[in-house]
């Protein structure tokens, strides 16, 4: 019987490459919440509160992100094998959680206010919405290529985005008060940026359900790993094939792979170790294996036991 790990290193993980991305755009939500408090107060606008209460969850959001990146660079130990890599998993379903609660608290904000319109100062909404659309911009350009490979970062990004969203939401309503003077156009405003709050959310937890759960990763076809560890030389079949996610970036795959008890005598377990290796990162996403080599009649003694 043979077994193998094959280590690359537990330390990083996708995320941990767009710290410094994360922290630029926690200082950016931050200022533009701040703006959008006062601006709100001023002006009247219940889009604009709407906005900054969503600002103030990514904020909080993206801190859990960087300090969830931080736990995941933890080296690991005898007591967590894999580190703290999962931390970034609960940061992105706290993420998830928070937009959740903003976005049916805009939702039942914005129905109140489309039922009650209120006066709004128009003119200093419109300035305050264009400074946060800018500066979502900027973050949205930052977090990118990091929301492709980390599902905490895309939890930071999918707020940011968001964000610029409402901020378009609340430029039209300020454009629609000053040019017709139609004050619902605030409520709506409102009811509209919960509406595309929830539906992100839903996503996003969703995929962290999906790791949570061991689910396969995405773009791993089970079924076609089996074929090719099967079409390996010297391997007869395989069972208790499972392949999962610790975290972004980081799959993982452990297999028991029957063959020839005379392959077994004869040492010749690494030459299938190494093929089987060569197999799968050559055809697909799966860097940290682990392979249980065993003869045909150890799954037998398992069956009767």
């Amino acid at each position: 019987m043979g077994v193998t790990g094959h280590d690359h290193g537990h330390g990083a993980t996708a995320a941990g490459a767009h710290r410094g991305r994360l922290a630029v755009v926690l200082a950016l939500t931050l200022t533009v919440m701040l703006a959008e408090v006062v601006g709100g107060l001023l002006s009247g606008s219940a889009a604009l509160l709407a906005d900054a209460g969503h600002m103030l969850t990514d904020a909080a959001g993206v801190s859990l992100a960087l300090v969830a990146t931080s736990l995941a660079a933890r080296p690991a130990t005898a007591r967590r094998t894999f580190g703290w890599q999962r931390a970034e998993i609960l940061a992105a379903l706290a993420n998830a959680v928070l937009l959740a609660v903003v976005g049916v608290a805009a939702v039942v904000g914005g129905v109140r206010r489309v039922a009650e319109p209120a006066e709004v100062e128009a003119g200093l909404m419109l300035a305050v919405a264009v400074a946060g659309l800018a500066a979502n911009a900027v973050g949205l350009a930052l977090l990118r290529r990091g929301q492709r490979e980390s599902l905490n970062v895309r939890g930071a990004y999918l707020e940011v985005l968001g964000d610029l969203l409402g901020s378009v939401a609340v430029i039209v309503a300020a454009v629609v008060v000053l040019a017709t003077g139609f004050a619902a156009a605030d409520g709506i405003a409102t009811l509209l940026i919960g509406l595309l709050i929830l539906p992100r959310a839903w996503a996003l937890l969703r995929e962290v359900a999906a790791v949570l759960l061991e689910a396969t990763p995405r773009g791993v076809d089970v079924d076609a790993v089996r074929r090719h560890i099967c079409g390996v030389p010297g391997v007869l079949g395989v069972h208790d094939l499972h392949v999962w996610t610790i975290t972004s970036g980081v799959p993982v795959l452990s297999a028991h792979v029957e063959v020839p008890a005379d392959v077994l005598a004869r040492g010749e377990s690494g030459r299938v170790l190494a093929d089987l290796r060569r197999c799968l990162t050559g055809h697909f996403d799966v860097e940290h294996c682990t392979f249980q080599l065993e003869p045909p009649e150890s799954r037998e003694v398992r069956t009767h036991a």
